[in-house]
């Protein structure tokens, strides 16, 4: 009788989302998945390369031809590179680096204790306002986000009584959907607008701005997207994941009691990151910084060695209050215990390491056939067919850039291509670069948490598997939808607010060119 009144009561989003999720547990196992992903594309590189379809580049003018794999010099390159591809699969590297630094600051307890400290007796949306608007400005520090927020919410929402897939869901959905977000300017602002200037000068050789030039839009994101996030979580989410056992995890009440040695061992990890923040500004100033580029000086150009290290930069910052937390609060007796975290950390992450080396071939061969490049270039074109003005083609550019973020998961190389079709229309319609930047940048965060495709969605799969071991990908999209849907309502009707009131979207950027 009562499993009866708890279906009753289940809404029409809660039963559309377990839909999604039984329909996507279905599917094989990602690795599986990976591996018919490769052919597919390994067939449609045959079909369309024999066909001769082609596009041509907006930016450099060369013909892009589909490439057949299914060749005798196609079977040579995937039989050769096949482990080179998988050493050279950039996300695997970052978050093998992360791990170190990640896994120390999570498994010494200094995380928990932290958040604890500053959060423990703050009301629970409060928590995860906290949660969804770190992760959201995660960018800034580089990908390293996707891989310390996710388990870390994970821990401080089963700590708090609550599931602790719901606290994971929350960090990954912030941080995958909100990735463009941010209240400092980081390295995406920065390789984004490096693509949208040379576009321009496309039309306008004079064109100069800066990468702040979405930072107004951006910061009111950060408000925004964190606020409807926190309202998904606590009205959507939590009901989905309210009342189930939480005694099966294994939580050590240990680690969340904060003793007044672990309080003190919380202070001096603060301490060392501060001097270990201290001593990285000290290499970032200067006329000539250690850590800026060799050329110009600037740290925050894409060559600079602060800006291509800040992974290591990251490492860093959780490896120095997690070791020093650790020792402290007693947790490591010896370098050894610390090691032997580390270690586990590694083990965590095993199932990621398999699934690289299938995507790894995947992304790879879909690379080398050009279909990606031929989709975003057609894709682009018909937008521009369509003769759409004003708000609708704005709307248009979002979609437009969801859906080719689907497919090709670099944000860098989906901009190349899309950047010389869009900017220079828009220009000659009148907008300016920077409308047409932001309206990218939008369509190329909400879909991330729903692409299996995405490079960090084994990673989540991983994460959710410590918690339950049988989760397929039906359960990560299902509920991952909410968190996409309703971030692309809020954040396109920020922009049409913002279009509508013609309001400057940063320092140099603006809705429509200056007259």
């Amino acid at each position: 009788m009562e499993e009866t009144k708890a279906a009753s009561k289940k809404t029409l989003m809660d039963r559309f989302l377990n839909t999604v999720e039984a329909a996507g547990n279905r599917l094989p196992d990602p690795a599986t998945l990976f591996i018919l992903l490769a052919v597919f594309v390994l067939i449609l590189s045959a079909i369309f390369g024999s066909m001769g379809v082609s596009a041509v580049h907006p930016g450099t003018h060369k013909v892009i031809k589909v490439v057949n794999l299914l060749t005798e010099d196609g079977f040579r390159m995937i039989w050769s590179k096949a482990v080179s591809n998988f050493s050279g699969f950039a996300p695997l590297g970052m978050v093998l680096v992360c791990v170190i630094g990640a896994g120390v600051a999570e498994k010494s307890g200094f995380l928990a204790a932290f958040m604890q400290k500053v959060l423990g007796s703050a009301a629970p949306a409060l928590v995860t306002f906290t949660i969804i608007f770190v992760g959201i400005n995660g960018n800034v520090a580089g990908d390293a986000a996707f891989v310390v927020l996710p388990p870390v919410a994970g821990v401080i929402f089963l700590g708090m009584g609550r599931h602790p897939l719901l606290g994971v869901f929350c960090g990954y959905a912030s941080v995958a959907a909100g990735f463009c977000a941010n209240i400092m300017i980081g390295m995406s602002d920065s390789l984004a607008y490096g693509f949208t200037e040379a576009a321009a000068r496309m039309i306008d050789p004079n064109y100069t701005g800066s990468p702040a030039i979405n930072y107004y839009f951006l910061v009111a994101s950060c408000v925004v997207l964190s606020l409807v996030g926190t309202l998904v979580t606590e009205k959507f989410m939590a009901p989905r994941f309210a009342g189930q056992d939480l005694s099966k995890y294994e939580l050590d009440e240990e680690t969340l009691r904060i003793t007044p040695q672990k309080s003190k061992a919380v202070t001096y990890a603060i301490v060392a990151t501060l001097i270990a923040l201290g001593i990285l500004v000290a290499l970032c100033l200067g006329d000539k910084p250690v850590l800026g580029d060799p050329k110009t000086g600037s740290i925050m150009a894409g060559t600079s060695p602060f800006m291509t290290g800040i992974i290591l930069t990251v490492t860093l910052i959780l490896f120095v209050p997690g070791a020093v937390y650790g020792f402290a609060s007693g947790k490591y007796k010896s370098d050894k215990d610390m090691f032997a975290d580390v270690s586990q950390a590694f083990k965590d992450v095993s199932g990621y390491i398999l699934l690289c080396f299938f995507c790894a071939q995947f992304t790879s061969y879909f690379a080398w056939s050009n279909l990606g490049a031929v989709l975003a270039i057609k894709g682009a074109s018909m937008l521009k067919e369509m003769s759409f003005t004003g708000v609708p083609l704005i709307v248009g550019l979002v979609l437009v850039s969801c859906i080719v973020n689907i497919f090709i998961g670099s944000a860098s190389a989906k901009w190349a291509i899309l950047a010389p079709v869009m900017v220079p229309m828009m220009m000659i319609l009148g907008y300016d670069p920077a409308i047409t930047q932001v309206a990218y940048r939008i369509g190329d965060s909400i879909t991330n948490p729903l692409s299996p495709l995405f490079y960090y969605f084994p990673l989540i799969l991983g994460f959710v598997r410590r918690y339950e071991k049988d989760t397929g990908m039906g359960t990560i999209i299902a509920n991952m939808l909410p968190y996409s849907f309703f971030f692309t309502i809020a954040w396109i009707v920020l922009l049409v607010i913002w279009v509508t009131f013609d309001l400057p979207l940063g320092p140099g950027g603006y809705v429509h060119l200056p007259k």
